[in-house]
């Protein structure tokens, strides 16, 4: 205690201060067990909230099972479009092996073509060299003898189609 007595008063005000706090705080708490209505409200909150939180809990459990089944679903379709790509390559690879052969058989048959054609038109212009060889002969011969000018209008248009006949081999 100091000489004047001021500081036990302070002490004092401030100690029936904090007993009027606490003393409200204890009211409060009785107020809120005899309020039935209340704390009833209050197990409702406490007990809708218990179940949003289970809910919630299930929820993502679902969601969680669910993105596993979906990665396993991914794996399993990219392994099979992998299998099915390896597969789309072997067979693409066969097909163009069998077209490769087939181009060849095709490029020796046409070489074989080629060549027979080639020896048709050269027999073709042997014969149009003796057809025009005759042709000479039988124009010269028509020039020392006179024979009937439909003979030798005849002898010229055989002589054109046999020409015409072997130009179209050539082409």
């Amino acid at each position: 205690m100091t000489g004047n007595g001021t500081g036990d008063t302070e002490a004092l005000r401030e100690e029936i201060r904090r007993t009027r706090v606490e003393l409200g705080e204890t009211m409060e708490a009785l107020a809120a067990k005899a309020d039935v209505k209340a704390r009833l409200r209050s197990s409702a909150e406490q007990a809708k909230e218990r179940m949003r939180g289970q809910a919630e809990q299930a929820r993502e459990r679902m969601f969680g099972q669910a993105g596993h089944a979906k990665e396993r679903m991914f794996g399993q379709a990219g392994h099979a479009k992998e299998r099915m790509f390896g597969q789309a390559g072997h067979a693409k690879e066969r097909v163009l092996g069998q077209a490769g052969h087939a181009k060849e058989r095709v490029r020796g048959q046409a070489a074989q073509t080629v060549a027979r054609v080639r020896g048709h038109a050269a027999q073709a212009a042997e014969g149009a060299e003796a057809v025009g060889g005759r042709a000479y002969a039988s124009g010269a011969e028509l020039w020392r003898s006179p024979v009937p000018w439909a003979a030798v209008a005849a002898g010229a248009v055989a002589t054109m189609i046999v020409l015409l006949i072997v130009r179209g081999r050539r082409r």
